[in-house]
């Protein structure tokens, strides 16, 4: 199967999808921060497509950028943005970032 880039958004304070989450994509060359994709999930807390697919994921650095504060929309919240950056080394391989998070606090991995 040929490169690409997903994720996917779990609300684990309330045990759902995270559905209408904004996750922005960034590619990091140097000091500069390059725009690829802004998106919101779907009913499932995933993305309609790749957010890289084989023809443009490429190595070099990367980073998602979780509108969790949004999402929850708590008046006293304490996460807002998290953003993760991570490396694409091969550009023939699957990376997927889930995210599982709550207002409060968040986890990722590298998923398959």
């Amino acid at each position: 199967m040929p490169g690409r880039l997903t994720t996917h958004v779990l609300d684990t304070a309330h045990g759902r999808p995270a559905a209408g989450l904004r996750i922005d994509l960034h590619r990091i060359d140097a000091a500069e921060r390059s725009l690829v994709t802004s998106v919101h999930t779907n009913a499932d807390g995933r993305t309609d497509g790749p957010l890289l697919n084989a023809e443009q994921i490429a190595p070099g650095i990367y980073e998602l950028t979780f509108y969790v504060g949004d999402y929850f929309a708590e008046p006293a919240r304490f996460l807002d943005l998290v953003p993760i950056r991570f490396t694409v080394a091969d550009a023939e391989a699957h990376y997927h970032v889930p995210l599982l998070c709550s207002p409060w606090s968040y986890s990722t991995y590298r998923g398959s």
